[in-house]
């Protein structure tokens, strides 16, 4: 993980600041403000800014629903139902601001959750570090033989060697060749907008990302999830344990019903009614397809 000095002395300014508010806190979160997480080999988390806690939720759905919630006792039980019957809106009443500094490709793929607002840094007015994303060694492996966009076994020896090798010399290559085009050294030098094109997609970026509670938890049930990729997951897993300081109730609904719940089709309900009432269920009987029936039976049998 690297701070530039400017990012870190203005870090320890802003931790040195202790302000009087109203608004609402929680104490859960307000360690994490300013500390960057690391993750990765120079990548980390930061929060910068937070808006609203547990309790926001349960005020605004006592707003939304009025006497509709008069049975529910707690907070806890609140937000159980909440998640438990998919209403979403109160969760979007909190907010979340955070500093990441990534791999390209990584951004590529987060990018993709498109109800955030970004601010990325931008390498047409600033000139890049040289600072690239390497893999351990024990992340290098295979292209998987059953899924087109998943890992097989690891790299072992003299091949994670020579991999290693190539990705370290390929990205110092291509870094020499973007400051030798950029250099001003007696020549007037290629604008920062074109020569970023030759930088490798493992150099690190950096963006503000502000989303509010309710995508933030779709992102993290979708980039938390074992089937996601490795790099992109480490990041989604830092998170995760920010939120379940931040929203300690919402977290642990979100834990039991998204993360360690399941979505199970009509198909699949009957299968299991059947099995309850002592079927012998096979996958010709099923009704559901190959690849179905083997995430069925993943899924009864505790994997994920």
């Amino acid at each position: 993980m690297t701070l530039s000095p400017e990012q870190l002395a203005e870090i320890e300014a802003e931790r040195s600041v202790s302000r009087p508010t109203r608004r609402a806190v929680s104490d859960g979160i307000e360690a994490y403000l300013y500390t960057a997480q690391p993750v990765l080999d120079h990548g980390f988390v930061r929060v910068v800014d937070y808006m609203g806690d547990d309790a926001a939720i349960c005020q605004a759905a006592r707003v939304s629903y009025g006497k509709g919630t008069k049975s529910v006792q707690n907070d806890a039980g609140l937000i159980r139902y909440l998640m438990r019957h998919w209403h979403s809106t109160p969760f979007e009443m909190c907010e979340i601001k955070l500093h990441v500094k990534l791999p390209v490709f990584v951004a590529r793929q987060w990018i993709r959750h498109r109800t955030a607002n970004v601010n990325e840094y931008s390498a047409r007015y600033s000139i890049l570090d040289r600072e690239f994303y390497i893999p351990a060694p024990d992340a290098l492996a295979a292209q998987s033989v059953v899924n087109n966009q998943g890992r097989g076994a690891a790299l072992q020896g003299d091949e994670a060697a020579r991999v290693l090798r190539l990705l370290t010399e390929d990205a110092n290559r291509a870094y020499d060749s973007y400051e030798a085009m950029i250099s001003q050294d007696g020549q007037q030098g290629l604008a920062r907008e074109l020569a970023r094109m030759n930088l490798p997609a493992n150099i690190y970026t950096q963006w503000y990302w502000k989303t509010d509670l309710h995508n933030l938890l779709h992102f993290l049930r979708l980039r938390a999830d074992t089937h996601a990729q490795y790099e992109i997951r480490v990041y989604a897993e830092a998170i995760c344990k920010i939120v379940a300081d931040w929203v300690p109730l919402t977290w642990a609904a979100f834990d039991d019903y998204r993360l360690g719940g399941a979505a199970l089709s009509r198909t699949g309900l009957d299968c299991i009614r059947r099995m309850l009432a002592g079927e012998a269920v096979t996958e010709d009987t099923s009704g559901m397809s190959k690849g179905e029936w083997r995430e069925f039976r993943a899924l009864l049998d505790g994997e994920k």
